[in-house]
């Protein structure tokens, strides 16, 4: 006996409910498709016009949007393709597109989505000046922003960000290496009240002066990152300490001029500190020695 045939593409059971069937934007849009990957969604809008209608109104709905779900590298079309219809953003993330992610891919994608609140573009060595302006100028309400390793970032560039984002909270400002105490200065004053959250890590031009304005400017500061800032000094981190209540935490490794007594008084109010006191580290190390030489001979 033969086995039954399957229907064929154009025919569909008695009472049988298609997925497509169901209503899109009580059921398959906030139920379905919001829990289906972006990498699955390219997919998925291959099958039929059908889909591909539904998947750009769920993309043009979307609220956050992270290339690194779609993979670790995305094509300039397909990054294209996945905003266009996006007019409510407010978070967007596009490190894995750094290598090729221009001014003309971005700025109208930032002209159409004036709500974003959160905007990340690590590595995005590519960008200029013109994203930074089209970001102050038409999203008011962005709260975090991180430039890590964007080496064009420079003084002008965060000067309009400090005179145009009032709900400035977070920024990361890793390895911008054109950023000096001047313009860090200018950002305190005015955006200091509201700055939680800042990383000047791996920037030598940032010193003493910067920390210490961050500090008279900045009284919710929480966590500060100074990784690898050669010039800030013990100065700099006793008026933290002086002027920051808030201050959880403070990364200060490779701070060669940062010494011990100007940490001391952070430590205990129980700020989380990356660099040991020396008497912990002296343990450590007596303990490594102790370990490969587990009998010393003391005698004379």
């Amino acid at each position: 006996m033969e086995p039954p045939m399957e229907p064929s593409g154009g025919e569909q059971e008695p009472g049988a409910v298609r997925l497509l069937d169901l209503p899109w934007e009580d059921v398959l849009l906030p139920h379905v498709l919001s829990r289906v990957p972006l990498r699955q969604l390219l997919r998925l809008q291959r099958v039929s016009r059908a889909f591909r209608a539904l998947v750009q109104l769920h993309l043009a709905g979307l609220r956050r949007f992270d290339a690194a779900q779609v993979g670790p590298q995305i094509p300039r079309a397909a990054l294209a393709w996945l905003l266009r219809d996006a007019e409510g953003l407010q978070d967007l993330a596009l490190a894995p597109c750094h290598e090729w992610l221009s001014d003309d891919d971005l700025v109208p994608v930032l002209a159409r989505n004036p709500q974003l609140r959160s905007v990340a573009l690590a590595g995005c060595g590519q960008l200029s000046r013109r994203t930074l302006g089209a970001l102050a100028e038409g999203c008011p309400r962005l709260q975090r922003l991180s430039l890590a390793h964007c080496d064009w970032v420079d003084g002008l560039a965060l000067r309009g960000l400090a005179d145009r984002c009032p709900a400035l909270e977070e920024l990361d400002l890793t390895a911008c290496r054109q950023i000096k105490d001047e313009a860090i200065v200018y950002l305190a004053q005015r955006r200091g009240a509201g700055l939680r959250i800042l990383s000047l890590a791996v920037n030598a031009n940032v010193g003493d002066a910067a920390v210490q304005e961050l500090a008279r400017n900045c009284p919710e500061l929480e966590h500060l990152d100074l990784t690898g800032c050669l010039r800030v000094g013990s100065d700099g981190v006793r008026t933290l300490a002086e002027y920051c209540p808030a201050l959880r935490s403070l990364r200060v490794r490779h701070c060669h001029h940062v010494a011990e007594p100007s940490l001391s008084r952070l430590r205990k109010r129980g700020v989380d500190i990356d660099v040991e006191p020396p008497l912990h580290q002296a343990l450590v190390l007596l303990q490594d020695m102790a370990g490969f030489a587990p009998f010393v001979n003391l005698q004379v």
